[in-house]
């Protein structure tokens, strides 16, 4: 079992941690990464994007002009595609990019993003960021004792204090452990468990 250090805010150790080696050890696939990046990706496509097609554009009920004799091409009404203002020809409509995929597989690539993270030596346990009210200026300054400026820090239980401190801060993002995803884990560089968080990461992947 890979056994990683508990820092406080400080950057001083404070203890070990024993770590899964079925959630923190597990074969890198980048394949399942990518799977699941582009799923995630699609769901979050907003997919609103609508045009008019012929039968949906105002007017045009009546013939332009009569069929034969003007020396013109025929045409039956104003709404034509070929004609400006007419409708458009096969334009997008709304519609849903998502799709389902199994959770095995989702389940296996957040085992695969947080071991590949683990061996790149970019996961702070930390026990705490000890922020005893809503202080942006006291949470930058924990990050540069850990020299770093884009992480994705995973709690949890809620904690307003954190959560509103980090909010502004650019490249910083604050997730509960139930809302840990690949996407997230892989966008940034170094990956913040508090202690608690470990726990219910792992028994939710084991």
């Amino acid at each position: 079992m890979p056994t990683v250090e508990v820092y406080d805010a400080n950057n001083q150790k404070v203890g070990e941690i024993e770590l899964s080696e079925t959630v923190f050890g597990a074969e890198i696939k980048p394949y399942l990464l990518h799977e699941v990046v582009v799923w995630q990706l699609a769901k979050r496509r907003q997919g609103n994007a609508c045009t008019k097609s012929r039968h949906e554009v105002r007017g045009g009920g009546k013939k332009p002009w009569r069929q034969k004799g003007t020396g013109r091409a025929r045409s039956g009404s104003r709404r034509s595609p070929l004609w400006r203002g007419g409708g458009v020809a096969f334009g997008p409509k709304p519609r849903d990019y998502g799709y389902t995929l199994p959770k095995k597989v989702k389940k296996a690539a957040l085992r695969v993003a947080l071991s590949d993270k683990l061996n790149e030596q970019k996961i702070i346990v930390m026990r705490g960021f000890d922020l005893s009210q809503v202080k942006t200026k006291a949470f930058v300054e924990v990050l540069r004792r850990f020299a770093t400026d884009d992480a994705l820090i995973v709690t949890a239980e809620p904690d307003v204090n954190l959560e509103k401190s980090s909010r502004n801060v650019p490249k910083i993002k604050v997730l509960r452990a139930e809302g840990l995803n690949v996407y997230d884990i892989l966008r940034h560089e170094r990956l913040f468990l508090l202690e608690p968080a470990v726990a219910r990461i792992e028994e939710a992947l084991s």
